[in-house]
């Protein structure tokens, strides 16, 4: 009886450690909407300089509700991914650390979530805020992009 218990425990175990090790070394898997830069707003502008495309920067703070409801509602859709992917370079700031303090003095972003569309040089091309449904944003990401 201990000699089955101990067979047991062993490929419990063992289940156990095959499925963790699992787990970490597959990837997340990629979920359609927005992918967003990982970097500092100078490192998108280099980015940007250099794949001629426009940067488009989420200026959110953690505490706003409509901040809140455009990630989970109106970023992670495919259609507005798809075109803000290949339109833009995209950037989130929280207002509230250093970094988006610093911006939201330069560009005077007074209310959450503004959206700024600027150039590599930093010049603003279009800005719009609050809550967005998904197919008025792609519109407006097609405004940004003609001014």
């Amino acid at each position: 009886m201990n000699k089955i218990l101990k067979v047991t425990s062993f490929f419990v175990l063992l289940a156990v450690i095959i499925g963790v090790s699992a787990f970490k070394t597959n990837k997340d898997p990629v979920l359609p909407g927005i992918v967003f830069f990982k970097g500092s707003l100078k490192d998108a502008k280099a980015k940007a300089k250099k794949e001629n495309k426009l940067i488009f920067i989420d200026c959110y703070t953690t505490w706003c509700g409509p901040c809140k409801n455009m990630s989970k509602k109106t970023f992670v859709n495919k259609e507005v991914g798809e075109y803000y992917n290949a339109n833009f370079i995209c950037l989130k700031m929280d207002m509230e650390q250093p970094e988006g303090q610093e911006l939201a003095a330069s560009y005077t972003v007074e209310a959450y979530p503004t959206y700024l569309f600027i150039n590599a040089k930093g010049d603003v091309k279009h800005r719009d805020l609050g809550f967005i449904d998904a197919s008025r944003f792609i519109e407006v990401g097609k405004v940004a992009l003609t001014k």
